[in-house]
């Protein structure tokens, strides 16, 4: 399985000038070094397992929410807000087919996990990425999940597996008011015969582009320990803030 999951070279895009999508510079990379610089090197302090912005005074390492309503992951790694620019680099991906992105944006998700494995959070030894509906697969023709997990599976040196299978299309859960979104994505994933023994016992990472309530990602969480994972970590590139 990782074999066919990583078959997409991440390189070749940086062999040929093209321009920056915030700034409009010409640079080899999609988002030009000053760029990166100004907007995606801020770490606020972060609740460790959902990863909404906390006071840096906070005694706790994680959230009121996640207190009172423990999420069935057990942390969360992002790179930035879900805000501008980083919502520009989402929306250019998803809806306008910039795969060239898919790299970059796991080169940063590389440094945020990093960052926070220094600081002491374990990383996991599997990778997952999102999967997506039949449908909405067809329509879009990629999963941009899948699209920045294959290079970040590669710079972490983390294997990359297919753990989930979605049963059915689902709703776009951002179209749904919060407290539909659970209801809607109830029971959504499972774990197919042949991944069963990569889940048990194991610390999976899973991949997405954008955790908003975090309903998808705690299903998917809760699915993955009921089949025996030992721990769950969300590596996801962006955060949106308001819930």
């Amino acid at each position: 399985m990782t074999r066919n999951l990583l078959r997409r070279p991440d390189w070749l895009p940086q062999l040929l000038p093209s321009s920056c999508v915030l700034c409009g510079q010409t640079d080899r990379n999609a988002v030009c070094q000053p760029c990166r610089q100004r907007h995606f090197t801020t770490r606020p302090r972060r609740c460790v397992q959902c990863a909404m912005p906390i006071p840096t005074t906070a005694k706790e390492i994680r959230c009121g929410d996640c207190l009172k309503h423990k999420p069935a992951f057990d942390a969360t790694v992002v790179v930035a807000d879900y805000a501008a620019p980083a919502d520009q680099l989402v929306l250019a991906l998803k809806f306008g087919a910039k795969l060239p992105l898919a790299p970059l944006m796991a080169d940063m998700l590389r440094e945020a996990a990093t960052h926070y494995a220094e600081r002491g959070l374990a990383l996991p030894t599997l990778l997952t990425a999102v999967p997506l509906g039949k449908l909405r697969l067809q329509e879009r023709g990629f999963n941009q999940s899948l699209e920045i997990a294959r290079p970040l599976s590669r710079r972490l040196d983390i294997p990359l597996e297919s753990l989930l299978v979605r049963l059915r299309d689902t709703l776009a859960q951002a179209t749904l008011p919060n407290e539909e979104r659970r209801r809607n994505i109830k029971r959504a994933f499972v774990v197919p015969t042949p991944a069963m023994n990569y889940v048990r016992g194991a610390h999976i990472g899973v991949i997405d582009d954008v955790i908003t309530t975090g309903e998808t990602l705690n299903e998917i969480a809760s699915t993955l320990k009921r089949f025996g994972a030992k721990r769950v970590t969300n590596i996801v590139f962006a955060r949106t803030v308001s819930k």
